[in-house]
């Protein structure tokens, strides 16, 4: 099988996945939803994979302005859970604290990506605080999300960016590590009864 041929089946098993994840309900606001796109059609790899970063785009800037500002320093602790349980709690991330790293994940994943540099200081949104900047840097680091994966092509798709890493296999771990603290972050919502809005309107299971 040739790399242009494994590339074009990649990109649509993953722009098949966004679909899928559209059709069960987890697509949030923000940017419109993917075309739908027959099965066994050739897909464009930066197509696909922008595709894939505004489904994530969409939830996290969803669950990032639920958040009450003056609840953006809120940490699960042992007090919120069942009586005499033995988990310990000390140095878990807050609620910005989860944003921020995400943020930061997000540049050094995608410019790898894209082969482009981040035009700010990544190391400074760790400081970040208040939710209103939090929130500014947030849809900047989506914004540099979609800037890099259009530089992608069936061509560069599978090319090694670090050692065996290639944008492909980069674009299933941003997407996957951004997935991971989400649910974090959408736990952080529940546990100040605040109903994500990815999950509004949704029947109860």
């Amino acid at each position: 099988m040739t790399i242009t041929r494994f590339a074009a089946i990649m990109t649509l098993a993953i722009s098949t996945t966004v679909a899928a994840q559209a059709q069960m309900g987890g697509m949030g606001s923000g940017p419109a939803a993917a075309p739908a796109v027959a099965p066994g059609s050739a897909v464009d790899p930066a197509k696909s994979f922008d595709a894939s970063v505004s489904q994530i785009e969409r939830n996290w800037m969803g669950v990032a302005q639920a958040m009450p500002a003056d609840k953006y320093n809120f940490a699960p602790s042992a007090a919120i859970f069942v009586p005499g349980q033995t988990v310990k709690y000390d140095g878990v991330r807050t609620f910005a604290q989860i944003v921020t790293h995400t943020i930061q994940a997000n540049y050094n994943m995608f410019a790898a990506i894209g082969g482009i540099k981040p035009d700010v200081d990544t190391a400074a949104i760790a400081k970040l605080q208040s939710k209103d900047d939090i929130v500014k840097a947030l849809a900047a680091t989506f914004a540099f999300a979609h800037k890099a994966v259009a530089n992608v092509t069936a061509a560069n798709a599978f090319q090694s960016v670090r050692g065996m890493q290639t944008p492909a296999s980069m674009l299933a771990g941003a997407i996957g590590h951004a997935n991971d603290e989400y649910g974090q972050a959408v736990e952080y919502l529940r546990m100040n009864a605040i109903v994500p809005p990815a999950s509004e309107g949704r029947p109860r299971m």
